[in-house]
C-alpha cells in the first residue's frame, strides 16, 4: 500500500530535493509551505538559495501535468499541491505562522484515506510533530541519512593479535594481517594478546594490504606541539600527510581537534612550504548570513567570530616564541606574511581554492549541501580539514546525526585520499575534561 507524505517547510527548505526522496509514494506540499518558501527567496543566504531551488523544482513539475491533481514523479510516486478549507479548533490553533494552516491540510488529507492507507506528516520542528501527534496524525523527522553518533566511524579499532606479530612489526616496520578488510587509512591499535601493555601504533596501507608505522609525525611533533594520547598521534599523522587531501576530527570539547589542525597547518606552511597560505574558517551562524554593517573592514567585522582561532594561534606563537627565544610574536605577524588568512565562509560560493592548508572549524554547524559547497572549492594542491563537536549543534536544522561534518565522515570512509579520528581524551585541562563528561 502507497503512503502519503505531506512535507512542512523547513524540510524544503533544509533540503530542495526531499520532495523527491519518497520512492513510490505519494508527496503532498500544502499550498501554504509554497506561502512561506516564497519569504525566504528573496534571501541572499542558503535558506534563500533553497526557497529558490524548491520553487524551480515545482515550476518544471507543471510542465509535466497539473499541481492540483498531481504529477508523476520519476521515483513512480505523485507529487501535488494541495488546500484546504478545514480548520483546527480553537483549543489546539496557534498564530505561529501557518503552522496551522499546514496540519488543517494534513488532518484533511487524513479523513479523505480509504482502508489502510497510511498519511504521515515529515517535519524537522520538534513542536510541530508534537502538536499533530496531539490531533492523531502520524509523524516523523526527515532524517534521510541518520547516523548515531556511537555508531560513527571512529578511525580506529582495536586489534589483539600475538606478541611476534608487535616484534615482527618493530622489525620489519610494516606486518600483513590476515583479515585486511579495512578502511584506508584506518588506524591500527595492535595489542599483545597476552601482554596488554605490549602495544603498537599503525595505519592500514590499502594498496599494500598492510599495517605500517606513524610516519609522518617528526620527533618535534608540529609547531612545537606534540601529540597527548594515541588518538591525537593518528590525527596529526593525518594533518602533517600530503598524500591525504581531506581530513575530518570529530570530538568534544577540549580535545584538541583545532589546536592540532592550525599547528599541523603552520608546520606545513611557515615550515615545510609545501602550501602558498593557511586558510582558517568557521561558520558565522546562520552560514550565509552577511557579517553585518558594524564598522571596520571584513578582517575587524570577523574578529569576535575567529576569536577561538585566534585564542590557539596566540598559544601557538607562545610555543614557537618559547623555543626561538623570540619574544612579542602574534598572530598578526602571520597575517601580515601572508602566511594566515582569515576568512568567512559566506562568500565561498563560486571560488576555487588552490595550493592551501584549508581548515574549517565548528563545521558540525553545516547541513550536507553546505558542506559540499566547501569542499568543492578545494583546487589542486589543497588540503582541507573539518574539525567539529557533533554535540554542539547551533544550526536550527541540522542535529547530531544529520550534519555536514558526520556527512562526510560517512561518504569519506572508503577514499584512500581521506581520513577521519575521533578524538576522545579532553587535554586542555583537568577541569575542562571534567565539565565535558559530567554537564
Amino acid at each position: 500500500m502507497k503512503k502519503t507524505f505531506i512535507l512542512d517547510t523547513n524540510v524544503l527548505l533544509h533540503e530542495p530535493r526531499a520532495m523527491f526522496s519518497f520512492e513510490d509514494n505519494h508527496v503532498v506540499i500544502p499550498i501554504y509551505v509554497v506561502e512561506e518558501i516564497d519569504n525566504f527567496k528573496k534571501e541572499l543566504s542558503e535558506l534563500g538559495r533553497n526557497a529558490r531551488q524548491v520553487s524551480r523544482y515545482l515550476d518544471e513539475l507543471r510542465s509535466d501535468g497539473s499541481l492540483s491533481k498531481g504529477v508523476k514523479l520519476d521515483s513512480g510516486g505523485t507529487l501535488r499541491v494541495a488546500i484546504t478549507s478545514r480548520v483546527l479548533p480553537p483549543e489546539i490553533t496557534t498564530d505561529r505562522g501557518q503552522d496551522s494552516k499546514i496540519l488543517a491540510v494534513a488532518l484533511d488529507l487524513q479523513s479523505q484515506l480509504v482502508g489502510h492507507e497510511k498519511l504521515i506528516f515529515i517535519t524537522k520542528d520538534t513542536n510541530l510533530r508534537i502538536r499533530a501527534d496531539a490531533i492523531g496524525i502520524d509523524t516523523e523527522n526527515f532524517e534521510p541519512e541518520r547516523t548515531e553518533v556511537e555508531e560513527l566511524y571512529r578511525g580506529y579499532t582495536t586489534l589483539e593479535v600475538d606478541g611476534e606479530l608487535i616484534d615482527e612489526f618493530y622489525a620489519k616496520n610494516s606486518l600483513t594481517l590476515p583479515d585486511p578488510y579495512y578502511a584506508p587509512n584506518q588506524y591500527l591499535i595492535l595489542k599483545d594478546k597476552h601482554n596488554p601493555s605490549h602495544t603498537a601504533l599503525g595505519r592500514f596501507n590499502l594498496q599494500d594490504k598492510q599495517v605500517t608505522p606513524l610516519s609522518t609525525v617528526p620527533r618535534t611533533g608540529a609547531w612545537g606541539i606534540r601529540p597527548k594520547n594515541k588518538e591525537q598521534a593518528f590525527a596529526l599523522d593525518l594533518l602533517l600527510d600530503d598524500s591525504i587531501k581531506l581530513v575530518t576530527l570529530a570530538g568534544k570539547a577540549g580535545t584538541g581537534k583545532t589546536l592540532l589542525a592550525i599547528a599541523a597547518g603552520l608546520q606545513k606552511v611557515a615550515e615545510d612550504q609545501a602550501f602558498q597560505r593557511l586558510l582558517v574558517s568557521r561558520p558565522i551562524f546562520p552560514l550565509g548570513r552577511d557579517i553585518g554593517f558594524l564598522p571596520g573592514d571584513v578582517e575587524e567585522k570577523l574578529n569576535p567570530w575567529m576569536q577561538p582561532i585566534f585564542d590557539n594561534v596566540e598559544y601557538l606563537m607562545g610555543m614557537s616564541n618559547k623555543n626561538s627565544g623570540k619574544t612579542n610574536r602574534s598572530y598578526r605577524e602571520l597575517i601580515d606574511m601572508n602566511i594566515m588568512q582569515i576568512e568567512p565562509l559566506t562568500y565561498i560560493r563560486g571560488r576555487s581554492i588552490a595550493a592551501q592548508y584549508m581548515i574549517v572549524d565548528e563545521a558540525q554547524n553545516l547541513t550536507p549541501h553546505e558542506v559540499k559547497t566547501i569542499v568543492s572549492r578545494v583546487g589542486e594542491g589543497t588540503k582541507i580539514i573539518l574539525t567539529g563537536d557533533p554535540y554542539q549543534i547551533d544550526h536550527p536544522y541540522v542535529d547530531v546525526t544529520n550534519n555536514g561534518l558526520i556527512h562526510v565522515v560517512n561518504r569519506f570512509k572508503s577514499e584512500k585520499i581521506a581520513g577521519h579520528v575521533t578524538l576522545e581524551k579532553g587535554e586542555r585541562s583537568e577541569l575542562a575534561e571534567i565539565a565535558a563528561n559530567l554537564l
